[in-house]
């Protein structure tokens, strides 16, 4: 038979929870000192990388810390405390800098692998809720992770004292990434399997329609000639060009459309005469999502891809964009 619950009593125990939380984090915030700078600096004069080891839920932390800085511009990995004992340790070097995680600062994996550390050269950071602590003693730095109490109503399961630790290596990690000025660019090399890496990092010339594919006319081109190349492709438009290739005009869809209001008959009409000239352009090298931009901001479907000189390099549309997965 299944456990009966109280609505009112679930929720209010969640309520206690996030609010036992939101205030060890509040209290965490309020007792940042000189030692959090410090320890930013140590980190930043490292010549190798990060290791956050603990054990545990601790180590659960460890794992997330060291992801979290190695995807905002700070080399860092996860060494379980455990394994550090039985080998691992082999991978860390005196050029790294360990950030120790132990609530209780009394570790006893933690507290073994300190020594080892220290005698090849390597600094400290411990992050543990006992100031007094063996680990706190010897770390270069430490920071209080310490909270008042769990949210566990047995005050015993780690809770408050593992998000409290989480938001101050997020702490850690944020001003790290403002300290070596890491930008929108460099997070997107860091995740260039997801969508803002897709935005970021793709370019028109990625994603734009070849100059083989772009119908083409000189303007002297009869508007049934240049129709018929228009029908060949997929764009819905004429690329209007000179003998070098440099762009005159642009003829599409709702050109043609306006003219017949307009003129009618145009059999006998040149597309030079109906074209819309000083198109919008863009160049090869610009990322996609300026291309979204600049068609979002004048209400339009394509775009004239071109070089510095206005040579015609190839043609852009919203499909291409959908397609590549930047919209």
């Amino acid at each position: 038979m299944s456990p009966t619950i109280s609505t009112e009593q679930t929720l209010a125990l969640a309520r206690r929870v996030l609010g036992i939380e939101a205030e060890a984090i509040q209290a965490l915030a309020a007792r940042l000192d000189g030692a959090f700078v410090e320890a930013v600096r140590l980190i930043l004069s490292c010549h190798g990388r990060v290791i956050v080891s603990g054990i545990g839920k601790s180590g659960h932390i460890a794992r997330k810390i060291a992801a979290t800085m190695a995807s905002t511009g700070t080399p860092a990995y996860f060494v379980h405390a455990a394994e550090a004992v039985h080998g691992d340790l082999g991978m860390i070097t005196r050029e790294d800098v360990l950030i120790a995680l132990s609530n209780s600062g009394e570790n006893d994996e933690l507290l073994t692998v300190v020594p080892l550390i220290k005698r090849q050269g390597g600094r400290l950071i411990a992050i543990t809720g006992n100031p007094a602590s063996a680990l706190a003693r010897e770390a270069d730095v430490h920071l209080d992770g310490g909270v008042r109490e769990e949210a566990c109503p047995l005050n015993l399961a780690p809770t408050a004292s593992t998000t409290a630790v989480l938001a101050l290596g997020d702490a850690l990690a944020v001003a790290l990434l403002d300290a070596r000025g890491f930008g929108a660019d460099d997070f997107a090399r860091s995740h260039p399997g997801g969508a803002l890496g897709r935005k970021l990092l793709t370019h028109v010339a990625d994603v734009m329609q070849p100059l083989a594919e772009v119908p083409c006319a000189a303007e002297d081109t009869l508007v049934p000639a240049a129709l018929l190349a228009m029908s060949r492709g997929s764009l819905g438009l004429i690329a209007v060009v000179d003998g070098e290739r440099r762009l005159r005009g642009l003829f599409t869809d709702g050109d043609l459309r306006r003219s017949l209001e307009r003129l009618g008959d145009l059999r006998g009409i040149t597309v030079g005469a109906v074209m819309t000239r000083q198109p919008r352009t863009i160049a090869a090298q610009c990322l996609a999502v300026e291309a979204v931009e600049m068609m979002e901001r004048h209400k339009i479907n394509q775009l004239l891809v071109v070089d510095g000189e206005g040579r015609l390099e190839g043609a852009l549309n919203m499909h291409d964009l959908f397609r590549a997965k930047v919209i």
